[in-house]
């Protein structure tokens, strides 16, 4: 499909979409979902005050509360996935709400399970669990329990917490709506004068489009609609920051980010020796952006050149095709691993990859623990889409192994490692098509798409997670907080970044901020540039053909949260506490950025 055609929902092929009805058959049967799990949560309230009665006692309330969470996790899936790609859907904006509030509903229920599991006493639970073979699959949870029992509060705080979450989440909702559905991005003009509407799903293909006049206008276009509602984003990002600081004095932690890193176990030293590195090699970025300007023949390099074809012959790449070599490049994994990729790629249809009008921005994988994975993402037919596509399935997988693995108690993993598989997939497929795919275009484009990738996961997500920590740091100390303030900032940190290489535009560069809707998710982005490092440590192990390096993988991606993720790359073969991981990964970045240049001397 070509850049200025987007189609709507209801016009997109069933093939192009993901199959839901694995789920719920229907919408009618998803509300009847709804309506009866009312009376399933109230099963649970009867085990308050009730936990030390006995292990079994104990038991059957975990195993009543488990068996209601999982089908609540699935209407909330539903709802949730539903709205995604059609966010003028009303209906399916109303499902997603009354799917919250349920789930609210029933956090606020089972609050009282682990101040009366503190209560009880760790010595006691651990004797229970040796006394009781069905409760001792509950041991590494009230392990970890145990550490963290200084900040959890008692049940009529946690209740409290729990029934705020609904309204507290409206933030975040009111966001996605605000960027996917309310804000209208216009046209990008080409030099002819040909309109192509900029929409979430296609901004990408048109920030990379040969045609400069497009990209301009694209990024300039995109940029001035957030910009014409800078105000209303600067108080909802406000206020998800209050949000994170909220529960951070709740529960005792001297600040948001330490509440962020404290559920697993992850020493501050890893998030700032991240942004130490990143701002060691700059100069690496800053080379990058002088060879592109070199190459393109270019006065004045601009934000909107980053991503510049450095040829006008793009390879084109179908979404059939980018499975099979997806799955090619995942091969040194084994049969099990790629037949269940390929498979889910394809027949099973875990993946929505259709450009649609509506469709939030970005890409995700989701799923829960009684479902196959499903994959949201707007599919260009180019390297990018492929390289995103590998991502997700990184995801995918990595959650599939998880459930088929463990309980259901560890049967989902910490965002910490989830970058980790999905940029792993990536560097995979990178380095299958780099060897196989002769071709000195399609080799230029990889080098391009691995750029793009480093760019976002290397570049933009550590200059956001600095803005972040700083805009957290200025809330927790009473200061005085703007859209200018916010804006100010982080065109700071993006000018250092960009240093004297790329022509700098204060205002739209500094209201990057508000294009990401991870900046609700309290100290996300920086896991991307760790991610990405711990995937390179574990993909070159295996493509080296270091003896167990693929069994530790797999260990690695089944382990869901039964470990704490350092301890999970620790026995996989990554020591992310240290320097190394992001020092190789900037090294393996330079070592792209000279392929570029020694590839562009020979052309």
């Amino acid at each position: 499909m070509e850049a200025n055609q987007v189609l709507k929902r209801a016009d997109v092929p069933v093939e192009q979409t993901w199959k839901l009805d694995v789920i719920f058959p229907s919408v009618e049967e998803w509300e009847k979902a709804l309506d009866g799990i009312e009376a399933e949560i109230d099963q649970i309230v009867p085990f308050r005050n009730t936990l030390s009665q006995s292990p079994q006692q104990l038991y059957e309330c975990l195993k009543v509360t488990e068996r209601v969470s999982r089908e609540m996790e699935k209407i909330f899936l539903y709802a949730s996935l539903g709205n995604a790609v059609d966010t003028s859907d009303q209906a399916a904006q109303a499902r997603a709400v009354q799917a919250r509030g349920k789930y609210a509903r029933l956090n606020a229920t089972t609050a009282f399970i682990e101040p009366e599991l503190i209560a009880i006493g760790f010595p006691t639970l651990k004797e229970w669990c040796q006394q009781d073979q069905e409760l001792a699959v509950y041991t590494t949870y009230f392990e970890q329990l145990e550490r963290k029992q200084s900040k959890v509060r008692s049940f009529e705080v946690e209740n409290v917490m729990a029934m705020a979450s609904e309204p507290l989440s409206t933030v975040v909702q009111t966001y996605n709506s605000l960027t996917n559905v309310d804000i209208k991005f216009g046209s990008a003009i080409d030099e002819k004068g040909n309109p192509y509407p900029i929409e979430q799903g296609n901004f990408g293909a048109l920030i990379s489009h040969e045609d400069r006049s497009v990209r301009k206008t694209a990024w300039e276009n995109y940029s001035d609609s957030f910009l014409k509602f800078k105000n209303t984003l600067a108080g909802l990002q406000i206020a998800g920051f209050q949000k994170d600081i909220l529960v951070a004095n709740v529960h005792g932690f001297k600040n948001s980010l330490e509440a962020s890193l404290f559920p697993n176990n992850i020493p501050e030293e890893v998030f700032h020796n991240l942004i130490s590195v990143f701002r060691k090699h700059l100069p690496t970025w800053h080379k990058y952006w002088r060879i592109r300007k070199q190459w393109l023949g270019l006065d004045e390099f601009q934000v909107y050149d980053i991503k510049a074809p450095l040829t006008d012959q793009k390879p084109i790449v179908p979404f059939q095709k980018a499975v099979e070599w997806i799955s090619e490049g995942m091969k040194p994994l084994g049969d099990k691993y790629v037949g269940i990729l390929n498979k889910g790629a394809t027949s099973d249809r875990w993946v929505d990859w259709a450009v649609n009008q509506g469709k939030r921005q970005g890409a995700f994988s989701s799923g829960v623990y009684d479902t196959s994975p499903f994959i949201m993402m707007s599919y260009n037919n180019d390297v990018y889409s492929l390289s995103t596509l590998a991502h997700e399935l990184g995801h995918s997988m990595h959650s599939y192994y998880t459930r088929h693995t463990q309980p259901y108690i560890h049967g989902r993993y910490a965002l910490f490692v989830a970058e980790v598989a999905s940029n792993f997939n990536q560097a995979m497929v990178r380095d299958y098509l780099l060897r196989t795919q002769a071709n000195p275009i399609f080799q230029l484009a990889l080098i391009e798409e691995a750029m793009s990738n480093f760019h976002r996961y290397f570049f933009i997500m550590p200059i956001l997670a600095q803005w972040e920590l700083e805009m957290h740091r200025r809330l927790e100390q009473g200061k005085a907080m703007n859209a200018k303030a916010m804006i100010d900032h982080c065109s700071e940190l993006f000018q250092e970044g960009y240093g004297d290489e790329v022509v700098f535009d204060h205002e739209r560069v500094g209201i990057t901020w508000s294009q990401f809707s991870h900046m609700y998710m309290n100290y996300y982005v920086y896991q991307y540039a760790t991610g990405i490092s711990g995937a390179h440590v574990l993909a070159e192990n295996i493509l080296a053909g270091h003896p167990g390096a693929v069994d530790r993988y797999l260990t690695f991606l089944s382990a869901g949260n039964s470990v704490y993720p350092l301890d999970a790359l620790q026995a996989a073969g990554v020591d992310l506490p240290s320097f190394e991981p992001v020092e190789k990964a900037f090294n393996y970045l330079g070592s792209i950025v000279d392929r570029l240049e020694n590839l562009l001397a020979k052309k």
